[in-house]
């Protein structure tokens, strides 16, 4: 809690930008990374920062809080295109932002050139029905060539989010933590600690203060999808071989041990 506290002093320091000064923020040429870390190098990230950083400010609040249920088919095809490696892999889940109260049916779509893009339909709530009321079956159709009725729920996960924005504007940062999972057929529960995940995205190549941040506190670049980690460590039945190092990693980092 201590560092939750000393998280969000030092992120009050940043000046704030709003929802709608983001919206003119447009990256064409989006290229994103990801890294992972501890609470502990979050706190020397955002210390370092200043000066170089808006902080996102929606109303009085500058961390957001998000639950989102992912889908996939009974074989689990979307978990495992993405264990065995496959360059184009989808998933398909269901995003509520808690403080709005808006919830969106999203498909990501990771292409043979490593890009991500994310298309997404509003929905009333994350159940079924909500989503064949929304047209959500065309649309998962379109882009994944399956329906509501051949997928299901399979993991929740809930986390809180800083975004940050640089004083040229020319990338954002997302930082996710307090990430927790909860899977639907298992009834299995997870945590994961003092992890923190951190997102990239920038305009192209253009210079990027973060990453010289990250280079002095010794971050590195490092995959990481929450529906599979948190898919993995909630059903022991999956495949996992691949995820191993992973979780060896993010388990030091977060100050607990997974055992597979």
């Amino acid at each position: 809690m201590l560092q939750d506290s000393n998280i969000r002093q030092l992120l009050g320091s940043l000046p704030p930008i709003s929802l709608d000064e983001m919206s003119g923020i447009k990256l064409m040429n989006r290229t994103d990374t990801k890294f992972v870390t501890s609470k502990q190098q979050l706190m020397g990230l955002l210390e370092l920062a200043q000066g170089k950083y808006f902080a996102q400010q929606i109303e009085d609040n500058r961390i957001a809080n998000y639950r989102t249920v992912y889908w996939d088919t009974p074989e689990y095809r979307f978990f495992l295109e993405h264990h065995n490696g496959r360059a184009h892999r989808q998933k398909i889940r269901v995003r509520t932002y808690l403080d709005s109260d808006l919830t969106f049916l999203e498909i990501k779509t990771k292409n043979n050139h490593g890009r991500t893009k994310k298309k997404r339909i509003t929905v009333a709530s994350q159940d079924r029905q909500s989503l064949i009321d929304a047209g959500g079956d065309e649309f998962c159709d379109r882009l994944t060539h399956v329906t509501t009725a051949d997928i299901q729920q399979t993991v929740q996960n809930r986390f809180q989010r800083i975004t940050l924005v640089n004083t040229g504007k020319t990338e954002r940062l997302t930082i996710d933590f307090n990430v927790t999972f909860h899977n639907f057929e298992t009834e299995r529960d997870a945590g994961t600690g003092d992890l923190v995940i951190i997102e990239l995205k920038r305009d192209g190549n253009v210079f990027s203060p973060v990453l010289d941040i990250l280079r002095q506190l010794r971050i590195h670049p490092s995959g990481f999808s929450k529906y599979c980690i948190g898919s993995v460590l909630t059903n022991e039945q999956l495949k996992t071989n691949l995820f191993k190092p992973k979780l060896v990693k993010i388990g030091k980092l977060s100050g607990q041990t997974f055992s597979l």
